[in-house]
């Protein structure tokens, strides 16, 4: 099947063909540059809403924890890789579809248009060999009319019997002309004729095949080009397919990840107080003043002084109690954590700890390179100064010493905390039989304790928000004094809860250290607070009040 052979009369039908099979070939390439606009924007919608839902994570606290959340931001991480795979289709849809169909297109115009110009060439060429040819006709046809005229007036005069013989022999001399222009006109009509019959076969034969043939291979081309086109538009997105499969299974797998028992030991531990159950409330009699007699004016007023007493106790043990159900005193968050609950309190030292440890190893190991540095440049001055790394050595040195101090310090009151918790059980219990506090003192966490020796404390507590206790335990006697001590160096104190002292400056000891290198001492005028253990002499004494006082007057 050709072109040029059953089609040798169609010219303008393939040219509007041709030119329709371009125009088609555009309208796919528009076709497929609207589908890589749509890929495009959904994988903009799509991470616009990954970004929308996923976690601004400003600080640690804020990380999520649970599996149902850490799953459901796995899937938002899988569906933003989906979304960068909606990019790549696009992507190779406009390298290996779009720009391919463009870049033929404007070639397929160029091959179509030479090729129509070549044949109306052709047909230019024929139609001028037609009309050669005519021409010729039409004068060998107008000059055999004329020596056919010029046949008739000579015969009509040579049958006259008037005419003159001049006008006879003039006429057959016009009659020969005319008939060898005719014969000339005759043989320049049969080579015209010849000529076009032959331009005519080459035309149709040799010439417009060629041309057809070229237009049938370039549309064929086309509808090859469109076909891999069709297949590229395809594989485009075959090619992502186990990619985004992947991206599914890691969607199924977060699904699968989700543990309930997990999520709920975490609200658990991150919920946990440490705190007891409140004990069962006292009987209170208020029916004792209906048998009271004159007589028993003495155990009366005892009575009554028992009353008052129990009755401030009792409203101090339920507001203990109910604080732990009610609405926590609110206040800024101290340095201690003695705002949280002890088991909370517990996790947010130990938290800061292993912060405080990393930051000391990492001071560790740059004292230690500084050092190392510094040994280098004594052994060859040349390559630097000595001198000039001491400022960072003694920065080095300083964060080195200011982290072990904050380590202790948190430590220490890590040490309380979890002291406080293992007998919390058996002193609440003590105290919600005996209903008084005159053999106790209220601890940081709004517990209480019978003896005062055996309570621990860390260094400098902020009892801000015990303010709703203090005005309970006003009346109680200060601590006895266990001891003395002397300053060997001094301290500024500056924290809360510490208390500043000079060198050579005695105080008396209420409190021993529990093994966190603190020591709770008072002033004469009664300032109390910690000081620590390391910068003072300390002398235990069984009645030191006496000979204490005596050294102050000294």
């Amino acid at each position: 099947m050709s072109w040029g052979t059953e089609l040798w009369d169609q010219f303008d039908s393939l040219d509007k063909h041709t030119q329709w099979g371009i125009d088609f070939l555009e309208r796919y390439a528009k076709f497929v540059k609207e589908r890589i606009e749509i890929e495009q924007n959904y994988a903009k919608q799509l991470r616009n809403l990954v970004k929308k839902y996923c976690p601004k994570r400003s600080s640690k606290d804020e990380e999520p924890r649970f599996t149902s959340c850490i799953a459901f931001f796995n899937i938002l991480n899988e569906l933003n890789d989906y979304a960068g795979q909606r990019e790549v289709v696009a992507e190779e849809m406009a390298h290996r579809v779009y720009g391919e169909l463009m870049r033929y297109a404007h070639d397929l115009k160029t091959e179509r248009k030479m090729h129509l110009q070549e044949g109306r060439k052709a047909q230019q060429y024929l139609d001028m060999c037609w009309k050669q040819m005519d021409n010729s006709k039409k004068k060998f046809e107008r000059e055999c009319r004329e020596a056919e005229k010029a046949q008739q007036s000579y015969e009509r005069l040579d049958n006259d019997t008037n005419a003159t013989k001049a006008d006879v022999e003039k006429a057959k001399q016009q009659l020969n002309l005319r008939t060898h222009m005719a014969d000339e006109n005759k043989n320049e009509y049969a080579a015209q004729l010849q000529n076009f019959n032959g331009e005519q076969h080459k035309h149709f034969y040799v010439v417009i095949p060629q041309i057809y043939k070229q237009l049938q291979e370039m549309d064929e081309r086309r509808t090859i080009k469109l076909s891999e086109c069709y297949r590229g538009f395809a594989d485009s997105e075959r090619k992502v397919i186990p990619i985004i499969s992947k991206c599914l299974e890691g969607m199924i797998l977060a699904a699968k990840s989700v543990d309930e028992r997990r999520d709920s030991q975490m609200v658990v531990d991150s919920f946990k107080s440490g705190f007891e159950p409140p004990g069962d409330f006292p009987f209170e009699d208020y029916s004792q003043h209906i048998y009271r007699t004159i007589s028993d004016g003495t155990i009366s007023a005892s009575k009554q002084e028992i009353g008052k007493v129990d009755a401030k106790t009792t409203v101090g043990k339920a507001k203990g109690k109910l604080w732990l159900f009610g609405k926590k005193p609110k206040g800024p968050a101290l340095e201690d954590f003695s705002h949280l609950p002890p088991e909370q309190r517990r996790k947010k030292l130990q938290q800061r700890i292993d912060e405080l440890n990393r930051e000391l190893q990492k001071e560790s190991d740059q004292k230690e390179a500084l050092n190392k540095m510094k040994d280098v440049y004594e052994k060859n001055p040349q390559m630097g100064d000595p001198g000039s790394l001491q400022p960072k050595l003694a920065e080095t040195m300083n964060n080195i010493d200011r982290l072990r101090m904050e380590i202790h310090k948190n430590e220490a009151w890590l040490s309380e905390v979890e002291g406080k918790t293992g007998g919390r059980g058996d002193r609440r219990h003590s105290s919600d039989i005996n209903h008084l506090v005159t053999q106790g003192r209220e601890s940081p966490e709004g517990s209480y304790t019978d003896d005062a020796n055996q309570e621990v404390r860390g260094p400098p507590q902020q009892h801000g928000h015990h303010s709703e206790f203090d005005d309970e335990f006003e009346d109680d006697d200060p601590l006895p004094a266990i001891g003395h001590c002397k300053a060997i160096y001094p301290f500024d104190g500056h924290n809360e809860g510490t208390l500043a002292m000079k060198e050579g400056e005695v105080l008396y000891i209420i409190e021993e250290d529990k093994g966190d290198g603190w020591t709770r001492a008072r002033r004469q005028n009664g300032e109390e607070g910690y000081v620590p253990t390391s910068y003072i002499d300390v002398t235990l004494e069984k009645n030191s009040k006496a000979p204490l006082k005596e050294l102050f007057e000294m």
